[in-house]
């Protein structure tokens, strides 16, 4: 069984987001995306993938479909197959997602 810590899958890059993964397998896969201030994931489509975003830390505007929210901590949503979705960080302070995608691309 792999046992993880979350702080150990964490990190941040000054040039983009930063993709930490957790777990994966030829169905799914987990990650944490460590945003900085102002960085963004731009929208785009997954034809066959769900993908969830849960907030972990920090505030981020999340786009699926024609709506955007601003989430925050415990807060999250889901953007089904085939809708645009999108992520950024519009605050001074960063921001930590966990990410779960199925099946895995």
């Amino acid at each position: 069984m792999k046992i993880i810590n979350l702080l150990d899958y964490q990190q941040f890059s000054n040039e983009k987001m930063k993709k930490n993964n957790i777990f994966h397998s030829p169905r799914f896969f987990c990650d944490v995306y460590c945003f900085e201030p102002g960085q963004e994931q731009k929208g785009h489509i997954h034809g066959e993938q769900d993908k969830v975003y849960l907030v972990l830390e920090g505030q981020g505007t999340f786009k699926v479909g024609a709506e955007a929210k601003v989430l925050g901590p415990g807060q999250g949503t889901m953007a089904p197959a085939g809708e645009e979705h999108g992520v950024l960080n519009h605050t001074a302070g960063r921001l930590k997602v966990l990410v779960f995608v199925a099946p895995n691309p």
